[in-house]
């Protein structure tokens, strides 16, 4: 029998249905699961909410559920880099809010709270609601007050959540957002490993890294000119200490989410390859992905296999959100090495900047620059983890440079002769030939302008202070001096 041209895609669809593999079956059931007219069974269970990057535990129940959600709006101060506050509108006291965990079919009672010291009215829309503004128009909620609405989770998949609230730009903006997962009736495939990650966007009145409580810049939202990129509302929530881990061998799921509200996401694990994406959060996955896209308000799962030990790099591959922006995470997987798959150091520091070391002493100095009380020492140990964040690659981490190409800075009589021409330097770069301990140079050095005051005067202090100089520190009014009064080359940051 002829098939109809117009009949083959819904064909192909069929037989991927009627597909036998086990891991088709693990998603497919979903699609043919009557969840509207699913009734709840036994007593109300209560969510268990967990903020990223911690996911609440599968979902082992074989029949719906009525489901109790609660979630606390709360307003408050975090810093969102060293040394920087904002001002967050959370969902439960963090940035993603609490990640939800339900099973298609489950009938949601949902209970929003806006704490009393709140300044803003705020509501939710959840993308996994079938339903007028997503619950929005049902959970407008004063400061002091409560809401509750019902809704029956009709689809299976990875949902962003947000506040709806006029202005809406500047709620999202501000934080609110999180992701509800609805598990198909079967479950997911089991796992080792799973983490909540979200990224987003802020918009700060002072620019990258700049000290101080840091209002929201309306202006900049809208000409979406981002201040930070973050994974988990702060620079460094992924990083360090606070890196996600897993072992060798064990199977990873990521529950990848974008709060916006304006970028879109291309995420990528550096040294790892996704075995499965399930684009946008749907019950479909593609094979084999090296970066995907996360739209704004959208989501995505990805996992892969941890083979290799060492530390993979979480980043935004619009690369400067990356390193100058702070979409930067560390996944470190613990094992014997596999020479067989990968030979080569655990990490590059160099690669990954100052994110390979504590920002500790960075958090110290500006807490010195901010009581008035900032020291030499401060300045030189911050300068440190700069330093290697922003000139070793090219004056190397003991600054010696390379011959014939980056001059030294250690031992140097060109750098130590002029306080204020170091400063100018930094802050505007340097092309051409220029002679150092009796040796020609002729490179160039980009203007590095786009550093905060304090960040130049303690790299400088650092430098002053190392291999073998012998120099006083730098001030950060210095800089501040020398900037008003120097111009930068065209296309340097201001």
């Amino acid at each position: 029998m002829l098939i109809p041209r117009w009949f083959a895609p819904f064909a192909i669809a069929l037989a991927a249905a009627c597909s036998t593999g086990s891991d088709d079956k693990a998603v497919q059931p979903a699609a043919l699961f009557d969840a509207a007219a699913a009734v709840p069974q036994g007593q109300p269970i209560e969510a268990v909410l967990t903020d990223a990057p911690h996911v609440p535990p599968p979902i082992d129940r074989k029949t719906p559920a009525k489901v109790v959600v609660k979630l606390e709006v709360i307003e408050k101060v975090m810093e969102i880099s060293e040394g920087v506050e904002y001002t967050f509108w959370t969902y439960g006291g963090g940035v993603p809010g609490k990640f939800i965990r339900v099973r298609q079919g489950d009938t949601v009672e949902f209970h929003l709270q806006n704490r009393a010291d709140s300044k803003m009215p705020h509501n939710i829309d959840l993308h996994a609601v079938t339903g007028p503004g997503g619950g929005a128009t049902s959970s407008f909620t004063a400061p002091g007050h409560e809401s509750q609405f019902t809704f029956k989770a009709l689809n299976a998949g990875l949902y962003v959540y947000h506040c709806a609230t006029a202005p809406v730009g500047m709620h999202v903006a501000n934080g609110m957002y999180g992701l509800i997962l609805v598990e198909p009736p079967e479950g997911l495939p089991k796992v080792d490993r799973e983490f909540y990650v979200m990224q987003g966007d802020f918009y700060t009145v002072g620019k990258y890294r700049e000290k101080g409580l840091q209002p929201f810049d309306m202006q900049k939202a809208i000409e979406e000119n981002a201040t930070y990129v973050v994974f988990n509302g702060a620079e460094g929530a992924l990083v360090g200490d606070k890196a996600i881990t897993a072992k060798k061998g064990e199977r990873i799921r990521v529950y990848m989410g974008n709060g916006g509200p304006n970028l879109v996401s291309s995420f990528h694990v550096i040294g790892e390859i996704f075995d499965r994406v399930y684009t946008e959060g749907g019950t479909r996955f593609q094979e084999n992905v090296q970066t995907t896209l996360v739209p704004a308000g959208g989501s995505a799962i990805v996992e892969f296999v941890a083979e290799v030990p060492g530390t993979m790099i979480l980043v935004d591959h619009s690369i400067f959100r990356a390193f100058n922006k702070g979409a930067l995470g560390m996944l470190k997987i613990e094992g014997d090495d596999s020479k067989d798959l990968y030979s080569g150091k655990e990490v590059d520091s160099v690669y990954i900047s100052d994110k390979a070391l504590s920002s500790a002493p960075i958090s110290a100095a500006a807490a010195g620059l901010k009581s008035g009380k900032l020291s030499k020492a401060e300045q030189v140990e911050a300068g440190k983890v700069l330093y290697a964040g922003n000139c070793a690659t090219c004056h190397q981490a003991d600054g010696k440079g390379l011959p014939g190409i980056f001059p030294p800075l250690a031992g140097s009589d060109y750098l130590m002769a002029d306080k204020r021409r170091s400063i100018e330097i930094a802050l505007n770069g340097l092309s051409g030939k220029v002679v150092v301990n009796g040796k020609d140079y002729n490179s160039v050095m980009p203007p590095m302008s786009q550093l905060n005051d304090d960040e130049v005067a303690n790299i400088l202090s650092y430098v002053r202070d190392s291999w073998g100089n012998r120099g006083d520190a730098v001030s950060p009014a210095e800089v501040a001096a020398a900037r008003a009064s120097t111009p930068r080359p065209p296309g340097a940051a201001e």
